[in-house]
C-alpha cells in the first residue's frame, strides 16, 4: 500500500508538536523481537499518542478513534472522550472547544501514521488495513483502555484487538507477539516490556483473557519498579487527583478514607 502524501499544515504541526512536547527517550529496545508487533499501552490522555508517533522506534502504525477523522463525527466523541468529566460550571466552555478542534484534528488524524478504529461493523476494515500494515513489516501501536479501573496505574483493556494474533496466524502462519509499552510522562520515558506471544492453538477468547491480564499486568511491574512518579490516567481528571506509582495496596491506604 503506498504511503500517503502528508500535508504542509500536518508537517508544520507535527513539528511544533515535537518542538515543545517533552522529549522522549526509550527503554526496553532490547525486548523488541525482529518481527512486526502490537505495541499496547496506557493511553495517559494525549501523551500516549503523540509518544507513540515521534518516538516508538521503527516503521509504525497507530489506532486511532475512527470519530476523529470525520468532521461532523470530532465534536460529539472529543466532548464525550476527553472532557465529560469536567465540573458542569465549565462544560460549556468544553462544548465550544470540541468544535473548535475539529477542523485541526482531522487534519492531524487523516494525515499522521494512523488506522481508523471502529466499534460497529466497520471494524472489520481496521482489522484488515492492520494486518495489511503487519505483513508490509510495520508494527502498530494500540492504547486500549476503557471506562473501568483496573488500578491506580491502569484503566481496564478492551480486549477484541487481541484477535489480530488469530488473524495474522491464518494470514501468515506466523505467530505475532504483543509487546507491554509504559509510558510515563513525568519521567519523560516509554518503556518496552518482553513480548507476550500469541497462541494460535488456544481458543481465542480465553487468548482474550489471558494476553490482556498480561498486558495490562506487566504494564503494571513496570511502574512501579521505577523511581516515584505522577501517573498520568487515561481520563482526563483535574492534576491534584492523579495518582501515584505505588504499589496498588499502598496506594489504596494511603487514600483510605478520601
Amino acid at each position: 500500500m503506498p504511503d500517503k502524501k502528508v500535508s504542509l499544515l500536518y508537517r508544520f504541526i507535527r513539528w511544533l508538536v515535537r518542538l515543545f512536547s517533552p522529549k522522549m527517550k526509550v527503554e526496553g529496545l532490547e525486548n523488541l523481537p525482529d518481527e512486526p508487533v502490537i505495541a499496547v499501552g496506557n493511553h495517559t490522555q494525549m501523551f500516549g499518542p503523540i509518544a507513540g508517533e515521534l518516538y516508538y522506534p521503527g516503521r509504525h502504525y497507530i489506532w486511532c478513534a475512527g470519530q476523529m477523522m470525520h468532521l461532523k463525527e470530532v465534536p460529539g466523541y472529543a466532548f464525550e472522550d476527553f472532557w465529560s468529566f469536567k465540573p458542569k460550571s465549565v462544560r460549556w466552555l468544553f462544548k465550544i472547544a470540541s468544535y473548535l478542534i475539529a477542523p485541526l484534528a482531522v487534519c492531524i488524524f487523516n494525515n499522521a501514521h494512523t488506522i481508523a478504529v471502529y466499534h460497529d461493523t466497520r471494524i472489520i476494515t481496521t482489522f484488515r488495513e492492520t494486518l495489511t500494515r503487519l505483513q508490509e513489516g510495520n508494527s502498530v501501536v494500540i492504547f486500549p483502555e476503557k471506562n473501568e479501573r483496573y488500578n491506580n496505574i491502569l484503566y481496564a483493556f478492551q480486549d477484541k484487538f487481541i484477535d489480530l494474533g488469530r488473524m495474522y496466524y491464518k494470514k501468515t502462519g506466523k505467530v505475532l507477539s504483543f509487546v507491554p509499552m509504559y509510558i510515563a510522562p513525568y519521567l519523560k520515558t516509554m518503556y518496552l516490556g518482553k513480548p507476550i506471544p500469541f497462541d494460535p492453538a488456544a481458543p481465542v477468547k480465553e487468548e482474550r483473557t489471558r494476553i490482556c491480564a498480561l498486558l495490562m499486568d506487566a504494564i503494571t511491574d513496570m511502574a512501579v519498579s521505577l523511581p516515584e512518579h505522577t501517573v498520568v490516567p487515561y481520563r482526563n481528571i483535574g492534576k491534584k487527583n492523579y495518582p501515584k506509582n505505588r504499589p496498588l495496596e499502598v496506594y489504596q491506604d494511603e487514600n483510605a478514607g478520601h
